[in-house]
């Protein structure tokens, strides 16, 4: 697993949250993958306040209780939004830029930090992972280690929201049958570069995992998948707690 953090030259989302929030403008966040075309994210979208987040996000705020955890916090937007519900979130993030920009913003515990580097310490009630928050764990292969780090960060009767998706989609026939090569890679690993402007990212690994499998690997691990609400493109959002 990857345990460091960005540098700022290396930091392409970090780059597009600055300049949008100071400028209330900004560029193409370009997204390059071996497995999709070209895409963008629009910049806009990282600030947008509970009203205008997706029902799932929604639905994650609402039921994180306690002291919350919440990870990849790029531009602030959830731990903001947990702030103006008073509730206390502790915001990390690996983009030097984003939380320059959390700072700046007001979210009042916002850290430069890896969610796999043992440094990082502290006990949470609710561990939130948004916007395809199971993404970071990258390939299922590191669910061993990452179920690990969640034992070690949450508290007793903590619990983890995460939202992801299931790519099967993607290998649907025109019968609905779904065509996948069970003897490849699962289908759900993907990997992705960013670019904005001329600042340039590397490779990383994204992890999309399918709620079955999700739960699967959790009750290996200790742990039980519940599945809290279901979005309308193949997207779910499902509460992990400890046995």
């Amino acid at each position: 697993m990857v345990t460091s953090v960005l540098t700022k030259d290396k930091d392409p989302m970090g780059a597009a949250i600055s300049e949008y929030f100071h400028k209330k403008r900004a560029g193409k966040l370009r997204v390059f993958s071996s497995s999709f075309d070209e895409d963008e994210i629009p910049v806009s979208t990282l600030f947008r306040t509970f009203k205008n987040m997706p029902s799932l996000e929604q639905e994650a705020l609402k039921l994180a209780q306690g002291h919350i955890l919440d990870i990849g916090g790029g531009s602030g937007c959830h731990s903001l939004a947990l702030q103006d519900m008073d509730k206390e979130v502790c915001s990390i993030d690996i983009s030097p830029l984003s939380v320059e920009t959390m700072k700046e913003r007001g979210v009042k515990d916002a850290r430069l930090s890896n969610l796999f580097d043992e440094t990082f310490t502290g006990k949470y009630d609710t561990i939130l992972m948004l916007m395809n928050g199971s993404g970071i764990i990258g390939k299922l292969a590191n669910l061993p280690v990452f179920f690990k780090r969640m034992k070690q960060l949450l508290n007793t009767n903590g619990c983890i929201l995460m939202d992801s998706s299931d790519l099967k989609y993607l290998y649907e026939d025109e019968d609905g049958s779904y065509v996948i090569d069970i003897a490849g890679d699962y289908y759900g690993e993907v990997d992705f570069r960013m670019e904005y402007k001329d600042v340039k990212g590397d490779w990383f690994d994204w992890l999309y995992i399918d709620f079955q499998t999700l739960s699967l690997y959790a009750a290996e691990y200790g742990f039980k998948a519940e599945l809290i609400k279901e979005g309308n493109h193949y997207n779910y959002l499902a509460k992990l707690s400890l046995i």
